[in-house]
């Protein structure tokens, strides 16, 4: 049986929802922070899958390094989008994120301890 791979199911989700709240800005005219959003949210999942292949524990701590700076980029928009008064915001993904951020800095940490 497979072993679960719980941050990518997670960053992998979160990039599918993350194309349903940037077509939803899209629909509200909010393109700028849609497209934003759009590149550094599923940028996270890219990252995070990419590094299943890393070539080796550097290459592995590196791309989720670079998976957890999307996630604090994406933050950020979705935290315009909750200050903002003409913005739709989402607090479901706000959660989501959270939780691919603390998963993200146990297994890194976790990968530097063991090298």
């Amino acid at each position: 049986m497979e072993k679960r791979n719980e941050i990518l199911e997670l960053s992998i989700q979160f990039a599918l929802d993350i194309i349903e709240f940037t077509e939803i800005l899209e629909s509200k005219r909010k393109f700028v922070i849609a497209n934003q959003l759009l590149k550094s949210g599923t940028s996270v999942g890219a990252n995070v899958f990419e590094s299943q292949s890393a070539e080796s524990r550097a290459d592995f701590i590196h791309k989720l390094k670079i998976a957890d700076k999307e996630a604090k980029e994406s933050e950020y928009w979705l935290l315009l989008c909750e200050k903002s008064r003409s913005y739709p915001s989402n607090e479901d993904l706000k959660l989501k994120l959270l939780s691919i951020q603390k998963l993200l800095s146990k297994i890194i940490s976790t990968s530097k301890i063991n090298k």
